[in-house]
């Protein structure tokens, strides 16, 4: 989001990077978003359009999710990986029977545009960046919830992403062992409108319809549903250690970059590192930054990729740790220690963290592949 913004013009905003942090009450606002009462402005993403008869074929082939086939007004999320697997650009996708809308988050929008560009070869479709004229807004839609903005609907169809994080999609696999995950309550979705049309979003806004809430809002319920995005990855991710097999990558499609990593680790071997929640001690009211690190004893067994205040929950974070790591392993996790002022004093204080288990250390290996003994090897 640009520093000016209409959003930023509303009472109370904060603006944290390109989005507002909050409007004065991030608790509230929380409250507000899960009832699908408030929207978020998404002033730090970006839009790619991918025109062209050939385009839902095209990107197919590029990347981990089915959607080839994928309907007019069809949602999907898909993974562009590196030729070893690893995570390069996550993407939220809205086809509208004439253009492939790609929803990133907007420092990838332009080194991916690039990219397919220059992967266009003989294929009928151009790519173009155009953060510049399209907005994202979210929000929350429970059941009875209606949505709050009227998207924009260039071809006849409505430029309305629906989250797929809510259930394990076709061909994909779910390694939490959770009974009831807590993605079911995180029935998110993002509307695109034109940039030119967000001042008169935010005089309905001003009205009192819709409410708005703030990117902290927006967080806390994401990690409370345990929803991986790109900033939970770092240059060694693979999707398997964040769970996200669940809704981006499909595992019996064709070839795609990076598919021998992930069936490798899928059917035969197991993540490397898997990710958690960690409900942390509030005593202090300090939450830790992305990238600290997490402790077990004095041994650094992962780090923080994301953390926030609950409504419910309390002080939560995500955290990529070993997968060796014990489930019941008693962690904890440094914070700065701010002075009177709010400066800080360059001391550190310990939070103690709860682990919950979001992907299990067997995960993977579900070939079943029985080991064949070593040379020489006796058995008993």
């Amino acid at each position: 989001m640009s520093t000016d913004s209409p959003f930023l013009s509303l009472p109370g905003a904060v603006a944290s990077g390109g989005s507002v942090a909050h409007y004065g009450d991030p608790v509230a606002e929380q409250r507000m978003l899960a009832a699908g009462r408030a929207i978020v402005d998404l002033g730090d993403h970006g839009v790619v359009t991918v025109t062209g008869e050939d385009r839902l074929s095209w990107l197919d082939s590029l990347t981990s999710q089915s959607i080839a086939q994928l309907a007019p007004g069809g949602s999907a999320e898909t993974l562009l990986l590196d030729p070893q697997g690893r995570l390069e650009n996550s993407i939220r996708l809205i086809d509208d029977g004439a253009t492939a809308w790609l929803l990133v988050d907007g420092e990838q929008a332009g080194p991916l545009a690039a990219w397919l560009d220059r992967m266009r070869f003989m294929m009928r479709v151009e790519v173009a960046d155009v953060s510049a004229e399209w907005a994202t807004l979210a929000q929350l839609q429970p059941a009875g919830a209606a949505v709050l903005v009227e998207p924009a609907a260039p071809s006849g169809v409505p430029l309305i992403w629906r989250d797929p994080w809510v259930e394990v999609q076709t061909g994909g696999w779910q390694y939490s062992a959770a009974e009831q995950h807590p993605g079911g309550a995180f029935p998110a979705v993002e509307l695109l409108v034109a940039r030119a049309n967000l001042p008169a979003v935010v005089e309905s806004v001003r009205a009192g319809s819709p409410l708005v809430a703030g990117a902290l809002a927006l967080e806390a319920l994401r990690i409370a549903a345990w929803r991986p995005n790109r900033r939970d990855a770092d240059e060694r991710t693979i999707p398997h250690e964040l769970d996200w097999l669940r809704s981006a990558v499909h595992l019996s499609k064709g070839c795609y970059r990076g598919q021998e990593t992930v069936a490798k680790v899928h059917n035969l071997g197991h993540p490397p590192r898997r990710l958690v929640m960690l409900h942390l001690d509030g005593t202090l009211s300090l939450l830790p930054e992305p990238g600290a690190p997490v402790l077990h004893g004095e041994a650094e067994v992962g780090h923080v990729t994301a953390s926030a205040r609950h409504h419910e929950l309390g002080p939560i974070a995500l955290a990529v740790v070993k997968r060796s790591l014990d489930v019941d392993a008693e962690l904890a996790v440094p914070v700065d220690l701010p002075a009177a002022g709010g400066q800080p004093t360059g001391e550190t204080a310990l939070i103690a963290a709860a682990q919950e288990v979001v992907v299990p250390p067997e995960a993977g290996a579900t070939a079943g592949v029985p080991r064949i003994p070593r040379l020489g090897a006796v058995r008993r």
